[in-house]
């Protein structure tokens, strides 16, 4: 009896903290109105994007190339990878991108990176991870894109680490923000040739001794918010190579796919 009476409350405390959690969020609601991650227009709910975004945002679904996720017109076959991997194979495994960077995936890369709009985090850090299952099941750690010191202290935050804490935090798997440094300041990618890349950002990257523990004999996954080259992208891989990474996965947000707009 005693049992029964105690499970009641139980219930009733439950279903009253179901009703408060949903009165603060209709007055959250009131306060600010859901609205569109992209564009700000009002939407049905919070971190979504509006009918018209969605229809505009290039998603990056099956068929694509498993090596560097550009999208195929058809399926050619669960072992095809493009004609891009096969002329200059990427030296991480696998990369997963969630859209074409073009259009609305730039709107909110740049929301994030230059507008300090930190709080596109987690909803573009949740597609991210839905992009990248397969991926992240099979990781040891999760490790973001460092910027140098100077330039974390004039944009005082990095985009790429907070997408990757949130991957982290998604997938449980261990995040190490520290274990991949940029130990040169490079010039802004933007604007360089692919060569250009290439030179700009070769011998950037290490792994302190400190942190090569964390490095040494794992799965890394290596998030970036956009992948354009991949010269950036190539050579945080080959510093997490030669300290020791058994094998490395890519993942961004967004990528450059030629003839995509």
């Amino acid at each position: 009896m005693i049992e029964a009476e105690i499970s009641t409350e139980v219930r009733q405390a439950v279903s009253w903290r179901s009703r408060l959690r949903a009165l603060a969020g209709g007055l959250a609601d009131l306060a600010l109105p859901p609205q569109c991650l992209a564009c700000q227009r009002t939407t049905a709910s919070h971190g979504g994007l509006c009918p018209a975004c969605w229809g505009e945002l290039r998603l990056i679904e099956k068929p694509f190339c498993p090596r560097l996720a550009i999208p195929f017109a058809y399926d050619l076959g669960p072992e095809a990878v493009s004609a891009e991997a096969i002329a200059d194979p990427p030296p991480f495994d696998r990369m997963r991108a969630v859209a074409c960077f073009d259009g609305v995936a730039r709107a909110l890369v740049h929301g994030l990176k230059y507008r300090d709009r930190t709080e596109l985090a987690r909803w573009i850090g949740g597609w991210m991870a839905r992009s990248a299952v397969e991926v992240l099941a099979e990781a040891d750690v999760v490790v973001p894109v460092p910027l140098h010191r100077w330039r974390l202290w004039r944009r005082r935050f990095n985009q790429s680490a907070v997408l990757a804490r949130e991957l982290a935090r998604t997938a449980t798997v261990p995040f190490a923000p520290a274990a991949l440094q940029r130990v040169r300041a490079t010039a802004q990618q933007v604007g360089l040739s692919a060569t250009e890349r290439d030179r700009n950002v070769r011998g950037a990257f290490r792994v302190p001794p400190a942190s090569r523990a964390e490095i040494a004999g794992k799965r890394v996954v290596l998030v970036d918010d956009v992948y354009t080259t991949g010269a950036t992208t190539r050579a945080a891989t080959r510093a997490l190579i030669r300290s020791g990474a058994t094998a490395v996965d890519v993942v961004v947000f967004a990528r450059v796919v030629r003839g995509a707009d």
